[in-house]
C-alpha cells in the first residue's frame, strides 16, 4: 500500500511542473503526508484546463452514507479499479494526478512490531505524479468534500525487497492521457498505468519519525546514518 508520501517542493514549483494556473489552497513543503489530510490534486476542468485543488486523502464515494469510509479508501488496487463500485465510475470519469517527490514504505524487522521505514524517490529527485481517482461527497450539513485515492500495483524489483505493493507513478508522457476527460476506454487507460522504470528510482532508510502522522519536519526525509 501507500500510506505516507512527501511533497517537499514549494507551491510555485508544483504549479509550474503540473501546468496549472493557480492553486486555491496553500501549500508549504510537506515531509510526512498522511491519510485524512488535505493535499494538492491536479485534474482537468470543464474547459479542458488543468487545475490544482486541495482534496482529502481517503476516497469518499458520492453514494456513501458516512465520511469515515474514506479511512479505508486511501488506496485502490489496480487489479480491481474497473470492477469495484467504489472506484469504477471514478476510473472512467474522475481521474487525477497526485503530486509527490517521494513516498515511504516499511520493511518488517526480526523484532515483533518493529518496522524500518524507507523513502523511495526518483534518482533525479524530480517531482512526479501518482495515478489518482477522486470523488465528491456531501456531508449532512451540505458541505461538499473532495477526496482522492492513490492507485497501487505489484512492487517492482526495487520495492519488492521491502514490500509487495507500491503506488503507481505515472510516466510524464502518460499524464495528459490519464487526465483526458473524454477518454473512457478502460483498456487504453490501463496502458497508462505501466510501471515507472525501477532503474530510475532509488530508496534509502529514514527515521522512525515518519511513523507518527503528527510529525512533519525535514528530519523525516533525512537518510539514517
Amino acid at each position: 500500500m501507500c500510506g505516507r508520501y512527501t511533497i517537499t517542493t514549494p507551491e510555485e514549483t508544483l504549479i509550474k511542473r503540473f501546468k496549472v494556473k493557480d492553486y486555491p489552497g496553500e501549500h508549504s513543503p510537506r515531509y510526512n503526508v498522511a491519510p485524512g489530510q488535505n493535499n494538492p490534486a491536479v485534474l482537468t476542468n470543464e474547459k479542458n484546463n488543468r487545475v490544482m485543488i486541495p482534496m482529502k486523502w481517503g476516497l469518499i464515494p458520492s453514494w456513501s452514507k458516512e465520511e469515515a469510509i474514506g479511512n479505508k479508501m486511501i488506496n485502490a488496487r489496480i487489479e480491481t479499479i474497473s470492477e469495484k463500485p467504489s472506484f469504477r465510475t471514478a476510473f472512467s470519469k474522475r481521474r487525477c494526478l497526485i503530486p509527490a517527490d517521494g513516498y515511504y514504505e516499511w520493511r518488517k524487522n526480526n523484532k515483533p512490531g518493529k518496522k524500518q521505514p524507507f523513502r523511495i524517490v526518483l534518482k533525479s529527485r524530480e517531482l512526479f505524479a501518482f495515478a489518482g481517482l477522486w470523488d465528491l461527497w456531501k456531508n449532512p450539513e451540505g458541505e461538499t468534500i473532495r477526496s482522492y485515492t492513490i492507485i497501487t500495483t505489484e512492487a517492482d524489483e526495487l520495492v519488492r525487497k521491502i514490500h509487495p505493493r507500491m503506488p503507481v507513478i505515472l510516466r510524464p508522457e502518460n499524464e495528459d492521457v490519464w487526465l483526458d476527460p473524454n477518454l473512457h476506454d478502460l483498456k487504453t487507460l490501463s496502458k497508462t498505468l505501466s510501471p515507472y522504470p525501477a532503474d530510475l528510482t532509488e530508496m534509502y532508510e529514514v527515521s522512525s519519525l515518519v511513523g507518527n502522522p503528527g510529525i512533519d519536519v525535514e528530519d523525516c526525509i533525512l537518510p539514517v546514518k
